[in-house]
């Protein structure tokens, strides 16, 4: 997530010169695009961090910074 972002609430994912917007509500790429096997990895850990990820699109809409979440492992 990156700060004064654009709505829909949404995070980006990287792999390798891959990238993706994946929107928080329902876990859509809403811009550019992953491999399946990548984004089927990044909605399983989204799921998981669901609250978190809502929570931290908050604080960034009010120019406070993010709580780390734990990362895919």
């Amino acid at each position: 997530m990156f700060y004064n972002e654009h709505n829909p609430p949404h995070f980006h994912a990287y792999y390798n010169d891959f990238k993706a917007e994946i929107s928080i509500e329902t876990l859509d790429i809403i811009a550019e695009n992953l491999p399946k096997r990548v984004y089927k990895l990044v909605v399983e850990w989204a799921v998981d961090h669901k609250d978190e990820l809502k929570k931290d699109w908050e604080l960034l809409r009010n120019d406070t910074p993010p709580q780390p979440i734990e990362p895919l492992t």
